[in-house]
């Protein structure tokens, strides 16, 4: 048996939450941060304007998924993200296409999260930034 391992964690009387975990706990490992990610495919340039908001989620995400395994994870070592958003609206309207760029990238692993409106982001392009922490054995 492994020493890294996982749980969410779920008072008794709550409702499970829907599409992430209210908290987890984790054991063993290394722990990997990483710092808020946005709409730039390689690290490199600005994010394109002409990517709506569900585009920019998808690359976001992906490519927090990305450093992940880059240090030698992956979706499922990721134990928590905070998501940044410019457009709140814009957010729940793209719910559907929100939930297919997380079934590709983290399938059904569900991270504590905390999702927040901001007044703007450091790319001025930028709908969207993620962060994450993840916990590699």
């Amino acid at each position: 048996m492994s020493d890294i391992g996982f749980a969410s964690i779920l008072p008794d009387g709550w409702q499970r939450a829907r599409g992430f975990s209210y908290a987890v706990r984790g054991r063993g490992g290394t722990v990997v941060a990483v710092a808020g990610q946005v709409a730039r495919r390689g690290g490199a340039g600005d994010v394109d304007p002409a990517l709506g908001f569900a585009e920019q989620w998808a690359q976001a995400l992906g490519n927090v998924v990305a450093l992940v395994r880059a240090a030698g994870g992956d979706a499922g070592n990721i134990i928590a993200l905070r998501i940044y958003v410019t457009d709140m609206e814009a957010y729940r309207q793209a719910g559907a296409a929100l939930g297919e760029a997380w079934r590709t990238h983290m399938g059904k692993h569900f991270p504590a999260s905390t999702l927040v409106q901001v007044g703007a982001l450091v790319d001025r392009h930028a709908l969207v930034e993620i962060e994450a922490e993840a916990l590699l054995p």
